[in-house]
């Protein structure tokens, strides 16, 4: 009698064990693979689902969309220049029975293939093309990988560089441009600063000779800027001290003009008869 209890007793245990193992949890996010005995029957959608054990396998594959980063790769650019590019990758699972079947580890063979491209395409553009097209080299990455993912079942929703690291002679070179540019273009605004002074000044100097005291004027208004700070030591311009110098003698000559004429004390001829003629 306690040999048939002792063998129901493990008998309960082996069903309690089988049938924990055969219960399986797929989540919402998941879709699951099955096999039996090593043959593929087909999947299973999220929910509680129970298996054969030792008959039956459920593979369950997430079906979010996963970040891989691809590690930075040491590239030569078309110009030959050495730059370390890195990048992210997302991709998904559309296709769960692919994903399984195709390829043993699909993360893996992604990041081995993306780091790849990555080399591939960059090594297909200049430096400047590279720094500046992102967005092209983004879109010819994912492209390439598309294709060569969709067998595996997988989609390749987006590739983005994330970092590029030059060489610090590189980076000295690009600053020493940058500043020559930033120069070449101080220079000219400069340049067309006083070709617009200069035409100011021109049409400033036409009125002034149509006006000659607007230019008297102008120097008493900049005599009169000057002579704010009392410390300042005022120099005359030569046009102001000729003019002074005209204005003396402007004055000059017309107090000469206005004085009145002073009397004579030398006595004047007083003329005689006309001498008659005889015959």
């Amino acid at each position: 009698m306690q040999v048939l209890i002792f063998v129901v007793v493990i008998v309960v245990l082996l069903l309690l064990v089988a049938l924990t193992k055969g219960i399986r949890v797929v989540k919402q996010y998941e879709l699951g693979v099955l096999f039996r005995f090593g043959r593929l029957v087909g999947t299973r959608s999220p929910g509680l689902r129970f298996i054969i054990p030792l008959v039956d396998v459920l593979r369950q594959v997430s079906l979010r969309i996963v970040t891989m980063p691809i590690q930075s790769q040491g590239i030569i650019t078309r110009d030959n220049v050495s730059v370390d590019v890195s990048a992210v990758a997302y991709f998904r699972v559309v296709d769960a029975v692919k994903s399984v079947i195709a390829i043993e580890n699909v993360h893996a063979a992604i990041n081995q293939i993306a780091q790849t491209t990555l080399r591939k395409v960059v090594g297909q553009h200049t430096l400047d093309e590279t720094l500046s097209e992102t967005d092209r080299i983004n879109l010819g990455i994912r492209e390439i990988l598309d294709v060569a993912t969709a067998e595996w079942g997988v989609q390749v929703t987006l590739v983005e560089l994330k970092d590029i690291q030059l060489p610090d002679s590189m980076k000295r070179a690009m600053a020493r441009q940058a500043e020559a540019e930033r120069e070449k273009r101080a220079k000219i605004i400069s340049a067309e600063g006083e070709s617009l002074a200069a035409a100011a000044l021109g049409e400033a100097s036409d009125i002034m000779m149509e006006h000659p005291l607007a230019l008297q004027l102008r120097n008493l208004q900049s005599l009169v800027e000057i002579g704010v700070d009392k410390n300042t030591t005022v120099v005359f311009p030569a046009p102001l001290m000729s003019t002074i110098g005209e204005l003396g003698s402007f004055l000059a000559r017309e107090t000469a003009a206005a004085a009145p004429t002073a009397p004579s004390d030398t006595p004047k001829a007083v003329p005689g008869p006309e001498p008659t003629e005889t015959v």
